[in-house]
This record gives C-alpha cells, structure tokens and sequence, in this order.
C-alpha cells in the first residue's frame, strides 16, 4: 500500500465534532496524503460505530483514509480502510486473515524486535513510539528517540512516527526513515487544523 504521510489520531475529548473538525483539517490535502485513526478507547462499540459512519464519507470526500483502532468488527462493520492493532491486541496474522489482503492493517511498536514481529506478521506498517517526551506516555517509559527510529526503519516495514510529534520537529522523523507522522493534540487544539496538517506535508516533502 501506499501510506499516507500524515496520520491524525482523534481524541473526542478534545474536539466534540470531530466530522466538523476533520472536514476542516482535509481541506487542501491532497487525495491519499492523510490517514484517519479513529481511537476512540473510551466508546462503546455501538457509538464508535456511529462515529466511524459519520467519519467515513468526510474521508472519503477528501481522499483520506480512515482506520479503527482496536476493533475488528466496528471497521468491518462501518466499511474502514483498515485496523490499527494495539501492541498486547490480536495478532496481524489474524486480523490479515479476516480483513483480506487489501485492507491497511498497522500494529502499535515500541521496539525493533516489535516491528520485524508485527511485518512477520502480515501488518502493512507499523507505528513507532514514543520518539519524543509526550505526557499521554510517560507511563510507559522514557522516548525511544530517533535513532532507534532509524533503526527500526531498516526492517522494511513503513513506520510512523508517533509521540511529542509537531509541525516543528515532523521533518526530523522523516529524515529518521519514517514514513509518516502521526498527531493528536497538534490538528485537535487550535484554530488551524488545516494549517497544521499542511505543514506536516511539507515536512514529509522536504525530510
């Protein structure tokens, strides 16, 4: 697949219509420039259903694509573009054997031994994190910084950078080998989402 450079994770705490606040942060994209990841840890299965169903025909509008996070069944359900896998969720080599071999499918990775785990797996790229001092991943220790980026890179598994990421420092991961950039708080807060998602293309242009 070909992946998208930018990634915006979303956060309903921070933006409580979030369909507004996408259609606002695409405008200008280009088609097939910007991934959606629907994490929504605190819905039900039913309302992140609602959610990913009001959230498609925004990215499919725009070009994006949208990925669930966690549940296998809301993205078959709604008709995403894939699945993002927690570290400790369902093996790849499942969830690639239910979704088919088209659908992106991403595994959340902390670690080198993780990503070659995650691409034996049948995972389509992988997130890598946290490259930078974040407070949402404090908890699960110090970042892993961007030589460890580097080094995961070269396992041939897309990787995207995710944790502390800004339209400041994005274009330091790509020079890492990152194959995108993931954002949550950066296109939720302010008034310039699609500012902030312009200049992470940028970043992705020019690393």
């Amino acid at each position: 697949m070909n992946l998208p450079s930018v990634h915006l994770m979303t956060d309903g705490r921070l933006s409580p219509d979030l369909p507004a606040r996408l259609s606002a942060a695409l405008r200008g994209a280009p088609p097939g420039a910007v991934a959606v990841h629907l994490r929504e840890k605190e819905l039900g299965g039913a309302a992140l259903l609602a959610l990913a169903r009001a959230l498609l025909p925004v990215c499919r509008a725009r070009g994006a694509l949208l990925l669930v996070n966690d549940r296998l069944d809301v993205a078959l359900a709604a008709g995403a573009g894939g699945l993002h896998l927690p570290a400790a969720a369902l093996p790849p080599a499942e969830a690639r054997r239910l979704l088919g071999p088209a659908a992106a499918l991403g595994v959340s990775c902390h670690s080198a031994a993780e990503v070659a785990r995650a691409r034996d797996g049948g995972a389509s790229y992988a997130t890598f994190s946290p490259i930078w001092d974040t407070p949402s991943k404090r908890a699960y220790g110090a970042p892993v910084g961007l030589e460890a980026l580097r080094g995961a890179a070269g396992l041939g598994l897309p990787l995207v950078a995710l944790g502390g990421v800004t339209p400041a420092n994005a274009g330091q991961a790509f020079a890492a080998g990152a194959a995108g950039v993931a954002v949550l708080r950066a296109w939720l807060v302010g008034p310039e989402p699609a500012a902030v998602v312009a200049a992470l293309l940028a970043a992705a242009r020019s690393g």
